[in-house]
């Protein structure tokens, strides 16, 4: 039975170039980098079937500063995103997204509705999250803000206006549950099947509007001074409000951190810096998405030699994603030993020109990235996707790497 299992395991986790993607089974935990061009989203898969929609961007610049639209601009990104989950989830008999997660209140992330956006029967507009759950169920939502958007200041533009009649419509007419994502907790975002079959995973929050978790039991510490003690002009930016995550699955660790800076400008206040204590806190991870898509403003020293990630992962959706600077830290020796492999959703040709050979050694510049962890979390591998169009067919796949 175990060398049967073996024989199995390339078709099952996806290891044959040029086949479709085979869908997840029970015990695997999935993260998928979908790429559309036009700004974040991701969709993760628990051990037990759980399924987790982190952003869902519809900004960005438009070609020849940004990345074209993936597959084409035939549909808004937020249909393509509901399409693309709705294929990951077929195992489901009725698919839907447990919990909808916004990492901060920017378009590339969550979505702005623009002069031709569609109206919802409720009235709002959809754009990025608001279009996916047109086409897809979406149970919770947990985001920075709620109940009251206030912080730093009220959030009254037309973005979150419309995000907040999207709630609100959804909570009244689909049952929608909405929370403010709790910095140090482990039981927030949960297993909702099985989780007594899965004792080894855990999502743990790490910081949200400047809180962060100490490591230390669900104890939490304010990075930011209080607001009354500051002028308008030095609020934290949204930026800085970035909601972050740990996803463990035995040994195996994944840090997803929004677009949380790390690299302060000239004179820039130390408390602007939220990469270091949030470093302190997540320690050495397998695999991390690149803060703020890589650009100038992360990805400090600190936090690299800190987190140590053996994967790094990087959405591109800009010509200045990612920051040539940063690049070189990535894989500086000088910061932490060892390999480590580089993948971006996107690569434009003039990032190339300006950067040169470093983004020669990325192992993909063009497609959906998919981490396929192993049952129980000991090894992972990453597959790339074709993004030209809805075949999900395997282009490249790398490992098995080892969980440390």
């Amino acid at each position: 039975m175990w060398i049967w299992a073996l024989l199995l395991l390339p078709a099952a986790f996806g290891q044959q170039t040029g086949e479709p993607w085979p869908e997840w089974t029970p015990g695997t935990l999935d993260i998928h980098q979908i790429n559309t061009g036009r700004g974040n989203s991701a969709l993760l898969i628990f051990p037990d079937g759980t399924s987790m929609l982190i952003d869902a961007g519809d900004g960005g610049r438009l070609p020849p500063r940004g990345t074209a639209p993936r597959p084409d601009a035939s549909r808004g990104p937020g249909e393509w995103i509901a399409r693309y989950v709705r294929r990951m989830l077929a195992h489901d008999a009725a698919p839907a997204i447990d919990y909808g997660y916004l990492t901060h209140f920017h378009e590339d992330h969550m979505g702005a509705p623009g002069q031709n956006s569609k109206t919802a029967r409720g009235g709002y507009k959809v754009a990025g999250i608001t279009e996916v759950a047109e086409y897809i169920p979406i149970r919770k939502m947990i985001d920075r803000g709620w109940p009251d958007y206030h912080y730093p200041a009220p959030l009254e533009d037309a973005m979150m206006r419309n995000y907040r009649a999207f709630l609100a419509w959804q909570r009244a007419h689909n049952g929608l549950q909405i929370e403010r994502l709790h910095p140090g907790r482990n039981d927030q975002i949960v297993l909702l099947r099985e989780p007594k079959r899965y004792p080894n995973f855990e999502v743990r929050n790490i910081a949200a509007n400047g809180e962060v978790w100490t490591g230390v039991g669900t104890n939490t510490r304010a990075q930011f001074p209080r607001i009354q003690d500051l002028r308008k002009e030095e609020h934290p930016t949204e930026n800085m409000c970035s909601l972050a995550i740990r996803v463990s699955y035995g040994k195996f660790d994944y840090f997803t951190g929004g677009d949380m800076p790390g690299a302060r400008r000239w004179g820039a206040p130390v408390w602007n810096d939220v990469e270091t204590p949030v470093a302190q806190s997540v320690g050495a991870v397998e695999a991390s998405l690149l803060n703020h898509h890589g650009n100038r403003d992360s990805q400090n020293a600190f936090f690299l030699a800190s987190l140590r990630p053996r994967v790094l992962i990087i959405p591109v959706w800009s010509s200045d994603h990612p920051g040539h600077d940063v690049l070189d830290r990535i894989y500086s020796q000088r910061i932490y030993p060892g390999p480590r492999d580089v993948f971006a959703t996107n690569m434009l040709e003039s990032n190339r020109l300006v950067i040169g050979e470093l983004l020669d050694r990325l192992k993909s510049s063009q497609g959906h990235i998919v981490v396929r962890v192993d049952p129980g979390g000991s090894s992972f591998r990453v597959i790339i996707l074709d993004d030209t169009a809805e075949t999900f067919r395997v282009k490249a796949v790398f490992g098995p790497y080892e969980s440390r």
